[in-house]
């Protein structure tokens, strides 16, 4: 479901106000660029504005999503350090809210998404290396040089990896 488009919502369902609209937008277009699902930005994006940590059946409605998809967000948030699970008392339900601490959650995101993949591109570029012996001519130079400038990249952003992780209180 597009949040911004309204009629979407189910009739009962308690409308979203337009500065939420506008926040969750916000963090959509933020997790674009970070390549992570919709739902998290927009299970985020709710959690981070509201005053109260809210249940999860509670932004299944709100935000239009499936049980799973709101499970699955949460966990994936939880893990990540971007929300928590509050104890009310008197709830039998777990509620959420949103952790608005950008250090933690950039080290942790750095730790657990970015850093992974730097772990196991040295070995798929020592695949294409391979690869590339097997091409002739111009071509293998040309991919050689590549791969040679790909490994380049990787050094480079390992050594500034761990002070941008520093930075944003994240361990190596």
């Amino acid at each position: 479901m597009n949040i911004a488009d309204k009629s979407d919502l189910k009739s009962g369902a308690l409308e979203l106000e337009p500065v939420e609209v506008e926040t969750i937008n916000l963090f959509v277009r933020f997790s674009r660029a970070l390549g992570q699902p919709r739902s998290y930005a927009e299970i985020y994006g709710l959690l981070y504005l509201s005053e109260q940590p809210l249940a999860m059946d509670t932004l299944i409605e709100r935000l239009q999503m499936s049980k799973g998809s709101a499970s699955q967000g949460l966990k994936y948030l939880e893990d990540l350090g971007a929300v928590r699970a509050v104890y009310l008392a008197g709830e039998r339900r777990t509620h959420y809210e949103a952790v608005a601490e950008l250090r933690n959650l950039a080290g942790r995101f750095l730790g657990q998404q970015i850093m992974p993949f730097f772990d196991e591109s040295s070995a798929r570029m020592d695949q294409m290396m391979a690869h590339a012996q097997k091409l002739s001519g111009g071509r293998r130079k040309h991919v050689m040089a590549r791969i040679k400038m790909l490994r380049s990249w990787e050094r480079n952003a390992r050594r500034l990896l761990p002070f941008v992780r520093a930075v944003f209180g994240g361990r190596r």
